[in-house]
């Protein structure tokens, strides 16, 4: 596809050819210096922040801006895969990709390419699991071998749980888990007053952290979004405080710890007072 084709293609079945061809043609010499200069490396943190923004898109049920998300997504694959087709090294580009795609996805439902059976999704879930160890040449490794390896940590210790509890290693109930996080609590509450204890309370920190990550697991909610959720509540709040003092005449910097904490109060209330009107009248 020469400069042209890609400037003035809209032809319908050849739009992923002139995205490959464009991600080609921006790392070729006259291309973009920026483009040129990036290495797998360097590109991680745009592959985290598209996910997220993608997630973000999801979750506001924006679907006209997850198209545009899902397309700067894409872009990130296509970008790797242009990376690892320049290296002799790796080896492979962006057909290798979508071939180890497709025979993996094959391969891993024998219920629908093959004779195998599947009543439900735990049982697909199961043999997923089975077909991936024996893939990986995981039946000598430990259980948990790369288990969520390269998560970020909070859904990294909410995939090690999870496998875990697969194999009976959980407690019997919610309230179990919950007597454990209490247990993890008080174990940070004692090394706070322990004399140089910084060490000892980073990891009892950690423990206090999993183990709420475990009962989100047990309760189906995932950590990242429950923290995302209350990041955004935070946000919200904390605008909304800031906004109360303003119409008081104050800043952040010279309003009182008191009166930021009363101001708080007040959005909280406020807040409660909106989500009771908001909820549909009994019918």
């Amino acid at each position: 596809m020469n400069d042209q084709e890609m400037i003035e293609c809209r032809e319908p079945g050849r739009q992923i050819e002139r995205a490959i061809a464009i991600m080609h043609r921006l790392r070729a010499p006259g291309g973009c210096p920026w483009d040129a200069e990036q290495t797998h490396e360097s590109l991680i943190p745009n592959m985290l922040e598209e996910s997220y923004e993608c997630i973000d898109a999801i979750r506001a049920k924006d679907w006209e801006h997850l198209r545009e998300e899902l397309g700067d997504l894409m872009l990130q694959v296509l970008f790797h895969a242009e990376l690892a087709q320049e290296r002799p090294e790796e080896g492979y580009g962006i057909e290798e990709v979508a071939q180890n795609l497709c025979e993996k996805l094959v391969r891993r439902h024998p219920h629908v390419f093959g004779d195998g059976a599947a009543r439900d999704s735990a049982a697909v879930l199961r043999k997923w699991d089975e077909i991936k160890r024996s893939e990986r040449d995981a039946q000598d490794k430990p259980y948990l071998h790369d288990c969520g390896k390269g998560l970020p940590e909070l859904l990294r210790a909410s995939k090690l749980s999870k496998k875990a509890a697969k194999v009976g290693f959980d407690w019997e109930s919610d309230e179990g888990t919950v007597q454990k996080v209490v247990e993890e609590l008080r174990e940070v509450q004692e090394a706070l007053n322990l004399p140089d204890g910084a060490a000892r309370v980073e990891e009892e920190l950690g423990d206090l952290l999993f183990s709420v990550v475990n009962l989100c697991r047990r309760r189906g909610v995932n950590p990242e979004l429950a923290l995302h959720d209350a990041n955004e509540k935070f946000y919200r709040r904390f605008h909304e405080m800031e906004r109360k003092l303003a119409e008081r005449g104050k800043s952040l910097q010279e309003a009182t710890a008191q009166e930021m904490d009363a101001a708080w109060m007040t959005v909280k209330e406020e807040e409660k007072r909106e989500r009771k009107t908001s909820k549909p009248a009994d019918l």
